[in-house]
Protein backbone atom coordinates (compact mmCIF):
# COMPACT_ATOMS: atom_id res chain seq x y z
CA UNK A 1 0.00 0.00 0.00
CA UNK A 2 2.82 2.38 1.10
CA UNK A 3 4.67 1.29 -2.43
CA UNK A 4 1.43 2.37 -4.56
CA UNK A 5 1.02 5.74 -2.68
CA UNK A 6 4.43 6.74 -3.11
CA UNK A 7 4.35 5.57 -6.85
CA UNK A 8 0.97 7.38 -7.24
CA UNK A 9 3.10 10.83 -6.24
CA UNK A 10 6.24 9.86 -8.50
CA UNK A 11 8.78 9.33 -5.86
CA UNK A 12 9.39 5.65 -6.42
CA UNK A 13 9.10 3.06 -9.29
CA UNK A 14 10.40 0.02 -8.21
CA UNK A 15 8.84 -1.91 -5.30
CA UNK A 16 12.42 -3.40 -4.41
CA UNK A 17 14.00 -0.07 -3.94
CA UNK A 18 10.81 0.99 -1.40
CA UNK A 19 10.91 -2.01 0.50
CA UNK A 20 14.96 -1.20 1.14
CA UNK A 21 14.46 1.95 1.81
CA UNK A 22 11.72 1.42 3.69
CA UNK A 23 13.76 -0.96 6.10
CA UNK A 24 16.98 1.34 6.06
CA UNK A 25 14.66 3.61 7.52
CA UNK A 26 13.85 1.22 10.33
CA UNK A 27 9.95 1.92 10.20
CA UNK A 28 7.68 -0.43 10.95
CA UNK A 29 3.59 -0.60 10.52
CA UNK A 30 2.03 -0.59 13.91
CA UNK A 31 -0.48 -3.26 14.53
CA UNK A 32 -2.80 -2.69 17.31
CA UNK A 33 -3.01 -5.01 20.06
CA UNK A 34 -5.32 -7.42 21.19
CA UNK A 35 -6.97 -7.39 24.42
CA UNK A 36 -6.13 -10.39 26.43
CA UNK A 37 -9.08 -11.98 28.31
CA UNK A 38 -8.33 -12.09 31.68
CA UNK A 39 -8.72 -15.67 33.32
CA UNK A 40 -8.94 -17.13 36.67
CA UNK A 41 -5.41 -19.30 37.07
CA UNK A 42 -5.67 -22.13 39.80
CA UNK A 43 -2.89 -23.88 41.42
CA UNK A 44 -3.65 -27.54 40.41
CA UNK A 45 -4.63 -29.55 43.71
CA UNK A 46 -5.01 -33.59 43.81
CA UNK A 47 -9.17 -34.27 43.10
CA UNK A 48 -10.67 -36.43 46.05
CA UNK A 49 -13.45 -38.45 44.21
CA UNK A 50 -14.54 -39.70 41.09
CA UNK A 51 -15.92 -37.35 38.47
CA UNK A 52 -14.80 -33.87 40.48
CA UNK A 53 -12.04 -33.02 38.19
CA UNK A 54 -11.99 -33.32 34.45
CA UNK A 55 -8.89 -33.08 32.24
CA UNK A 56 -9.27 -32.14 28.43
CA UNK A 57 -6.64 -31.82 25.78
CA UNK A 58 -6.14 -32.40 22.06
CA UNK A 59 -4.00 -34.70 20.24
CA UNK A 60 -3.17 -34.88 16.24
CA UNK A 61 -2.44 -37.66 14.05
CA UNK A 62 -2.74 -38.27 9.82
CA UNK A 63 -4.12 -40.63 7.60
CA UNK A 64 -2.16 -42.79 5.31
CA UNK A 65 -2.47 -40.32 2.53
CA UNK A 66 -1.33 -37.23 4.82
CA UNK A 67 -4.59 -35.83 5.73
CA UNK A 68 -4.52 -34.20 9.12
CA UNK A 69 -7.23 -35.00 12.21
CA UNK A 70 -7.78 -34.50 15.68
CA UNK A 71 -8.27 -36.32 19.28
CA UNK A 72 -10.22 -34.82 21.98
CA UNK A 73 -8.87 -36.87 24.77
CA UNK A 74 -11.38 -36.21 28.73
CA UNK A 75 -9.48 -37.84 31.68
CA UNK A 76 -11.00 -38.20 34.41
CA UNK A 77 -8.01 -36.81 37.00
CA UNK A 78 -9.13 -39.25 40.09
CA UNK A 79 -9.55 -42.47 38.53
CA UNK A 80 -6.96 -41.92 35.53
CA UNK A 81 -9.40 -43.51 33.39
CA UNK A 82 -9.96 -42.20 29.61
CA UNK A 83 -14.22 -41.47 29.52
CA UNK A 84 -14.38 -39.59 26.75
CA UNK A 85 -12.81 -38.77 23.14
CA UNK A 86 -13.89 -37.21 19.97
CA UNK A 87 -11.94 -38.10 16.65
CA UNK A 88 -12.34 -35.79 13.80
CA UNK A 89 -10.73 -33.54 11.33
CA UNK A 90 -12.10 -30.67 12.67
CA UNK A 91 -13.75 -30.10 16.02
CA UNK A 92 -15.56 -26.97 17.74
CA UNK A 93 -15.86 -25.55 20.66
CA UNK A 94 -19.81 -26.21 19.96
CA UNK A 95 -18.41 -29.80 19.76
CA UNK A 96 -16.75 -29.80 22.78
CA UNK A 97 -19.55 -28.41 24.64
CA UNK A 98 -22.01 -31.15 22.97
CA UNK A 99 -19.88 -33.74 24.19
CA UNK A 100 -19.17 -32.58 27.83
CA UNK A 101 -22.87 -32.45 27.84
CA UNK A 102 -23.44 -35.86 26.69
CA UNK A 103 -20.58 -37.27 29.27
CA UNK A 104 -22.35 -35.94 32.18
CA UNK A 105 -25.44 -37.53 31.32
CA UNK A 106 -23.74 -40.57 31.34
CA UNK A 107 -21.56 -40.27 34.42
CA UNK A 108 -22.84 -37.17 36.47
CA UNK A 109 -21.14 -33.36 36.56
CA UNK A 110 -17.53 -32.65 37.46
CA UNK A 111 -17.11 -29.53 39.49
CA UNK A 112 -14.21 -28.44 37.16
CA UNK A 113 -12.38 -29.15 33.72
CA UNK A 114 -9.05 -27.93 33.53
CA UNK A 115 -7.68 -27.25 29.49
CA UNK A 116 -5.57 -24.73 27.74
CA UNK A 117 -6.12 -21.90 26.05
CA UNK A 118 -6.76 -22.99 22.78
CA UNK A 119 -9.55 -21.68 20.56
CA UNK A 120 -12.17 -24.32 21.12
CA UNK A 121 -11.96 -24.07 25.08
CA UNK A 122 -12.24 -20.80 25.50
CA UNK A 123 -14.96 -19.95 22.95
CA UNK A 124 -18.33 -18.85 23.86
CA UNK A 125 -20.24 -21.92 23.07
CA UNK A 126 -17.88 -23.03 26.11
CA UNK A 127 -18.31 -20.07 27.97
CA UNK A 128 -21.94 -20.23 27.90
CA UNK A 129 -21.88 -23.93 28.52
CA UNK A 130 -19.62 -23.67 31.43
CA UNK A 131 -22.55 -21.00 32.88
CA UNK A 132 -25.72 -22.80 32.30
CA UNK A 133 -23.83 -26.39 33.79
CA UNK A 134 -22.09 -24.47 37.06
CA UNK A 135 -19.07 -26.42 35.81
CA UNK A 136 -16.27 -24.35 36.17
CA UNK A 137 -13.55 -24.22 33.83
CA UNK A 138 -9.72 -23.29 34.58
CA UNK A 139 -7.33 -22.79 32.32
CA UNK A 140 -3.58 -23.87 32.92
CA UNK A 141 -0.49 -20.72 32.13
CA UNK A 142 0.07 -20.47 28.62
CA UNK A 143 3.18 -22.84 28.19
CA UNK A 144 3.16 -24.39 31.25
CA UNK A 145 1.47 -28.22 29.95
CA UNK A 146 2.63 -29.52 33.05
CA UNK A 147 -0.47 -27.84 35.01
CA UNK A 148 -2.57 -30.28 33.14
CA UNK A 149 -0.25 -33.11 33.79
CA UNK A 150 -2.98 -35.75 34.16
CA UNK A 151 -4.18 -35.46 30.50
CA UNK A 152 -0.34 -34.74 29.18
CA UNK A 153 0.39 -38.34 30.72
CA UNK A 154 -2.26 -40.03 29.09
CA UNK A 155 -1.55 -38.32 26.08
CA UNK A 156 1.96 -39.91 25.81
CA UNK A 157 0.41 -43.22 26.71
CA UNK A 158 -2.04 -43.02 24.08
CA UNK A 159 0.54 -41.93 21.37
CA UNK A 160 3.45 -44.21 21.94
CA UNK A 161 1.02 -47.41 22.25
CA UNK A 162 -2.04 -45.95 19.56
CA UNK A 163 -1.02 -43.80 17.51
CA UNK A 164 2.47 -44.23 16.80
CA UNK A 165 1.39 -48.19 15.97
CA UNK A 166 -1.37 -47.92 13.18
CA UNK A 167 -1.55 -46.58 10.16
CA UNK A 168 -5.19 -45.34 9.81
CA UNK A 169 -6.30 -45.67 5.89
CA UNK A 170 -10.00 -43.63 7.03
CA UNK A 171 -11.14 -41.67 9.88
CA UNK A 172 -13.87 -44.53 10.35
CA UNK A 173 -11.08 -47.16 10.67
CA UNK A 174 -9.05 -44.65 13.00
CA UNK A 175 -12.18 -44.04 15.19
CA UNK A 176 -12.42 -47.76 15.30
CA UNK A 177 -8.73 -48.63 16.80
CA UNK A 178 -8.93 -45.68 18.96
CA UNK A 179 -11.93 -46.29 20.65
CA UNK A 180 -10.61 -50.07 21.19
CA UNK A 181 -7.43 -49.04 22.47
CA UNK A 182 -9.55 -46.55 25.29
CA UNK A 183 -11.71 -50.13 26.30
CA UNK A 184 -8.45 -51.59 26.84
CA UNK A 185 -6.55 -48.54 28.45
CA UNK A 186 -9.79 -48.77 30.79
CA UNK A 187 -10.22 -51.87 31.37
CA UNK A 188 -6.98 -54.17 31.15
CA UNK A 189 -3.84 -52.01 30.94
CA UNK A 190 -2.42 -51.41 34.80
CA UNK A 191 -1.99 -48.36 35.55
CA UNK A 192 1.45 -47.61 38.26
CA UNK A 193 -0.33 -45.25 40.40
CA UNK A 194 -3.28 -46.79 40.96
CA UNK A 195 -1.60 -49.92 42.24
CA UNK A 196 -1.30 -51.47 39.33
CA UNK A 197 -5.13 -51.74 38.76
CA UNK A 198 -7.07 -50.59 35.53
CA UNK A 199 -8.47 -47.20 35.75
CA UNK A 200 -12.11 -48.56 35.37
CA UNK A 201 -11.48 -51.48 38.23
CA UNK A 202 -10.14 -48.87 40.31
CA UNK A 203 -13.10 -46.89 40.15
CA UNK A 204 -15.38 -49.26 40.53
CA UNK A 205 -13.74 -50.19 43.93
CA UNK A 206 -13.85 -46.71 45.18
CA UNK A 207 -17.55 -45.65 43.68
Amino acid sequence: MLHGLLKNEGLVINKKRTYRLYTEAGLQVRTKKRKKLVRPRIAMELPARLDERWSLDFVHDQLAGGRRFRVLNIVDDYSRECIGQIVDFSISGERVARYLSQLIEARGKPRSVVCDNGTEFTSKAMFFWSRDTGVKLNFIQPGKPTQNAFVESFNGKFRDSCLNQHWFRSLAEARDIIERWRQDYNNIRPHSSLGYQPPSVFARKIA
